[in-house]
Parts: C-alpha cells; sequence; structure tokens
C-alpha cells in the first residue's frame, strides 16, 4: 500500500517559520539559533524550530501569570470546561492535520497517530471539562469551647496552585501535553509546556486551535529549546508554582531535585521504568504471544507503561519464541505515513543509537537474540523487532530500560518466583498478568509493587483511571480526581460568628 498523500496544510505549516507561543501569538523569539526537525522514516529535516532563551522564558512565564491572575481567574468553572470541550471539537476537525504532523515528527504510525494522538486526546479533554466545575472543599464542625456563646465553622477550599510548567518527552507530543494542559486548566491554572526538541510542532499547531476555541492569550504557553537550558529556566523562575514532567527516570530526578530546592515547588513526575508482563500456565501460546505483542511492540516499544519483562513458564517458552518470531517476521515495517504498516521508525537518531547499543550488550553477556537484534538497511531510523532471551534476572536487559521494541524473556517454575522477579527491580511504574484464574489474579494483583495493573491486558489507559508510579517511577498521579490534589493547594478557613 501506497503513502497517504500529504495534505495542503501539513506542507504549508511544515514551511512556516517556528519558534514559540506566546501570549496567544507565535513568535520566533530574540535568539538567532535554530534546531532542525528530523522525519524519523528518511533522516531527512522537514522544518528548523527557533532555540529559546531566557528572554521567551521570562515573556511566557509572566503571560501565564498575568492570565492567571486575570482572565483566566475571572472565567467561570463551567465556561473553562467548555474551552476545553470545544478545544477537543477542533482537535476532531483538524484531526487529520495534526496526524500527519505527528506521524512525520515521531514516526508513529499514521493509524496510531489518529486514534491515540487525536481521537484519545479529545477524549481525555471532554473528560477534563467535566471535572472544571467540581472541585470543591469540606466543612466541618469544630470542637472549640464556647467562653461567651460564640460559635464556630470550618471549611476548606481547592485553589488553583498558579502557573504550571509542563515538560513533555518526544514519545506522544499531544497526547501528553493534553494531559497536563487539560488536569493544569481544569483546575484553574494556566500553563507554560516545553516540548521535546524531536517533536514541537503538532502542540504549536494545537496552541492556535486552543485560542481559535476562546481559551483566553496567556493560559497557555509554549517555549521550544533544550531541555537543559529552558526546562531549567522554567523550573527555576519566580513565577512557577509546579513542574509536571514525563520522562526518563534519571532526567526526572534532576527535575524533582531541581524543583525542591527552587522552593518547593509542587512536581508531578510521571517516569519509566523496567515494566514485566507475567503469562500464568493455564494461558495458550497462542494468547500469550498476542499479550506480548500488545503489551511490549505497539509503537516500537516507546511507550512508557509497555513491558520490557516477559516471564513466561519454562513448559511454554521454547513454543511461545517460535511462534512470536513467525509473528514478528511476518509484522509490515515501514513508512508511518502507509496506513498498511504496523512498525515505524525509531522516533530519533539518539534514540536509534542506544538500541544498537542495547542489542550489543546482550551479545557481549552472551544472551541468545532469538530473533531481530540489527537496524535494518536504508534510510531512516529503522531496527527489527526483537527477542532476547536472558540468562538471568542479572541481566543488564532484565534492568535497564529499553524503551524500543526489544522483549527480553525469562522462564520461570512457580508463582513466589515469578512475584519475587517482577518485584526485584527499583521500578514500579506498571505490570500486567495474563490468566484465566481470576481468583489468582486478584490475590497475586495486591503482591505486585507497581503503580498500576492490568489483568489480561497491557498499556490501555482511561481518564477516569490514576495512573502513575511507584518507587522510582514517580510522585504524584495522572487523571482520575486524582489530579486535582495535585494542581490545587489546600486552603483552611475557621470563622468564630
Amino acid at each position: 500500500m501506497s503513502e497517504i498523500n500529504l495534505l495542503e496544510s501539513v506542507t504549508a505549516f511544515l514551511q512556516r517559520s517556528h519558534g514559540h507561543y506566546i501570549n496567544g501569538v507565535s513568535i520566533l523569539g530574540q535568539e538567532n539559533e535554530t534546531f532542525s526537525i528530523i522525519n524519523p522514516a528518511s533522516g531527512e529535516m522537514i522544518a528548523t524550530v527557533n532555540q529559546g532563551g531566557e528572554a521567551e522564558v521570562d515573556q511566557a512565564m509572566q503571560a501565564a501569570s498575568a492570565a492567571f491572575h486575570g482572565a483566566w481567574a475571572q472565567t467561570s468553572p463551567i465556561e473553562r470546561g467548555n474551552c476545553l470541550n470545544r478545544l477537543a471539537d477542533l482537535l476532531l476537525k483538524n484531526s487529520e492535520e495534526l496526524a500527519q504532523l505527528e506521524s512525520l515528527c515521531s514516526g508513529k504510525p499514521i493509524q496510531l497517530s489518529r486514534m491515540l494522538e487525536v481521537g484519545a486526546s479529545a477524549d481525555y479533554l471532554r473528560y477534563f471539562s467535566g471535572w472544571s466545575s467540581k472541585i470543591t472543599g469540606e466543612t466541618f464542625n469544630v470542637s472549640l469551647p464556647s467562653l461567651k456563646g460564640e460559635k464556630y465553622s470550618a471549611f476548606t477550599r481547592r485553589e488553583p496552585i498558579g502557573v504550571v510548567v509542563g515538560i513533555i518527552p518526544w514519545n506522544f507530543s499531544i497526547m501528553i501535553a493534553i494531559w497536563k494542559l487539560g488536569a493544569a486548566l481544569a483546575s484553574g491554572c494556566t500553563i507554560v509546556l516545553k516540548p521535546s526538541e524531536y517533536t514541537p510542532l503538532t502542540i504549536l499547531r494545537v496552541a492556535e486551535l486552543a485560542k481559535e476555541a476562546g481559551i483566553p492569550d496567556g493560559v497557555i504557553n509554549i517555549v521550544n529549546g533544550s531541555g537543559a537550558r529552558i526546562g531549567s529556566s522554567l523550573i527555576s523562575h519566580p513565577q512557577c508554582a509546579k513542574v509536571t514532567f514525563t520522562g526518563s527516570v534519571a532526567t526526572g530526578m534532576i527535575v524533582g531535585k531541581s524543583a525542591l530546592e527552587q522552593g518547593l515547588k509542587r512536581t508531578t513526575l510521571e517516569l519509566g521504568g523496567k515494566n514485566a508482563a507475567a503469562f500464568l500456565p493455564d494461558m495458550p501460546v497462542e494468547k500469550i504471544v498476542d499479550g506480548i505483542l500488545e503489551a511490549g511492540y505497539v509503537y516500537q516499544g516507546q511507550i512508557c507503561a509497555a513491558a520490557e519483562r516477559f516471564y513466561i513458564p519454562s513448559v511454554h517458552m521454547d513454543a511461545v519464541l517460535t511462534l512470536l518470531s513467525e509473528r514478528l517476521s511476518a509484522m509490515k515495517i515501514g513508512s508511518p505515513l502507509d496506513e498498511s504498516t504496523e512498525m515505524g521508525p525509531l522516533a530519533n537518531k539518539a534514540h536509534y543509537d542506544k538500541i544498537l547499543s542495547m542489542f550489543e550488550k546482550a551479545r557481549k553477556e552472551g544472551c541468545e537474540i532469538v530473533y531481530g537484534g540489527y537496524a535494518l538497511e536504508g534510510p531512516g531510523f529503522f531496527v527489527a523487532p526483537t527477542i532476547v532471551k536472558a540468562n538471568s534476572a542479572e541481566d543488564t536487559l532484565m534492568n535497564e530500560e529499553t524503551f524500543g521494541p526489544i522483549g527480553t524473556f525469562l522462564s520461570y517454575e512457580d508463582e513466589e518466583e515469578l512475584i519475587s522477579m517482577m518485584n526485584a527491580t527499583p521500578f514500579g511504574l506498571s505490570a500486567s498478568l495474563w490468566t484465566n484464574d481470576m481468583s489468582k489474579a486478584m490475590r497475586m494483583t495486591s503482591r505486585i509493587e507497581a503503580g498500576f495493573v492490568w489483568i489480561n491486558m497491557h498499556t490501555f489507559l482511561d481518564p477516569a483511571v490514576p495512573f502513575g508510579g511507584w518507587k522510582s517511577s514517580g510522585i504524584g498521579r495522572e487523571f482520575g480526581s486524582a489530579f486535582i490534589e495535585h494542581y490545587t493547594e489546600l486552603k483552611s478557613v475557621m470563622v468564630r460568628y
């Protein structure tokens, strides 16, 4: 099947001069330095973006602060929700344009860009919009003694925390930005976003749609540039009240430490890990392989919650790896703009080099590469989906996050051994159990040390269900009602009358 034709609006957008979005206006900024946006399917430059600096950071933060105290504070909760709903409508109206831009920048297959980046983002916006008018406090019966007949009452208020800094990764540049701006705006906060240098274009277009949706100028701002330069400046800015970051554990720890040192600023850190998928002996081989493909190979494994450690009953291991090899060999790898493509390129050259180095680590440690383990010939950052059979739980690929299409497999004999191996990690973002025995699954679920556990599924998220990690995989929660605690401050009020 041939590639889809690019929309004229996509071609025109790529040809524009790109910089930042501040106070409702697209600007280039004062810096002369630019960085290139590379199509990972071809390795060719498709656009350039101006690097931001201290001037753009301060301008964006001041605009966000003015909107927080001004236009957005004067916008009723119901109208805030209406704004988010109108933005959701515009995402769907412009869905093909946004999906094509996303696939060009990230290498995500076009079908996933349409379904997840745009379709799911609209759903999340509608979910957050419903919360905008439902953020409440409590009232209390106070036990203070009355000295002269006076009485007492007390209540709490949830008040928006202020200007939020959102730092966005390259793997889901629209959807994760929507998670953060949806939560912030529904709570009454304003936001300054710092996209990844690899995928900054789509959220610039979303910001223009936000203005069309009636969101006041200054409520959503975007500053582009390097993480070390722009991210640190945003966090240290006096107007920053909170940082929400999605990315690697190592970078998240730097972000969290910086926010703490810059005045105990609040943080939500949604980090990665080394997620496990465990299949119990009652599962047939065909179902195990279906589960592995769902858990570990969607979008080239570049999903923070994707499984990388696979635990298979020893009795099934050989049959599972044989069938999985057959399924991976039949998978269509190609252009993300081809609607029949099942696996596209890795998102950028740096990540491509990392994945190749992980193949070499596996070989040096004597692991068996059952399938894959090599780069594909031709342009772009393509690698073969890979199966690694580990020697032991101490192997590098059983402990270090790969964030790619590499499944590492280890067999087990009994459930106690399985639980022990699943929990033997400093991380705890997600895990999954696959079995027909729901009683056993429910008993095992409480023993798994992870913030999100799936049964007979993996990676699927819903805006009503809180998401976040245990241990080194993060602090705080996205979605559900849990996000409210992280975007508001609790104020207690006591009255004597």
